[in-house]
């Protein structure tokens, strides 16, 4: 297992690629993290509970869904190393989470509570940039998302995905692919199975 130490040097790689910090924002910055550890199939955030913190991930992969009154999963996010995930209108209005948010593999996350990342803002204005920064980068991607539910076919928005995340298929169920997706499992069998007999050609 990787010492807690380690898990830091990860994230204000991350943090200066987009803000500058002085060595002792670093370590102020540093002092407010947690140290999450969590096993495959354990929840991180469940819906009906208030999502507390922004999760890092270190290590690790982690899935966000819905379950509807019928049961029904609907995969919205995932998150893998050097990725951020919450439940963010959870966690900025202390409301009950409409979503679940659960780790696919063992995962380690380094997280900060509301309070601490408001202290944050006043103490090192620099952050309310870097957060703007990964707000703006979370809503392009979201609305490139929808675009292409809008305009590709279910096969083409396979082939985007993979493109965009060639792991993805080794460390995601093909069911909670095809529900990001929004097709049935049975018709993501059949894109692969075409794309293999193409691939072979």
């Amino acid at each position: 297992m990787e010492k807690d130490s380690d898990l830091y040097p990860l994230i204000i790689s991350h943090v200066l690629k987009r803000i500058d910090l002085t060595e002792e924002e670093q370590r102020h910055f540093c002092s407010l993290l947690t140290v999450r550890r969590v096993l495959p199939r354990q929840y991180l955030v469940q819906q009906g509970d208030v999502c507390r913190h922004e999760s890092y991930v270190c290590k690790g992969f982690l899935r966000s869904f819905y379950v509807d009154e019928k049961g029904n999963d609907y995969t919205l996010h995932f998150a893998m190393e050097d990725w951020w995930i919450s439940d963010s209108t959870s966690f900025h209005l202390e409301a009950p989470a409409v979503r679940n948010i659960v780790a696919l593999e063992a995962a380690t996350l380094l997280q900060i509570e509301k309070s601490d990342l408001e202290q944050l803002y006043r103490e090192i204005p620099a952050f309310e940039r870097f957060w703007r920064i990964m707000e703006q980068k979370g809503s392009i991607s979201q609305d490139q998302r929808i675009m292409n539910s809008i305009s590709m076919t279910g096969a083409e928005r396979y082939t985007a995905l993979i493109q965009k995340y060639p792991t993805l298929e080794q460390r995601m169920p093909q069911r909670h692919i095809a529900s990001y997706l929004g097709i049935t499992p049975v018709f993501l069998s059949q894109i692969r199975k075409t794309n293999a007999r193409q691939d072979l050609k």
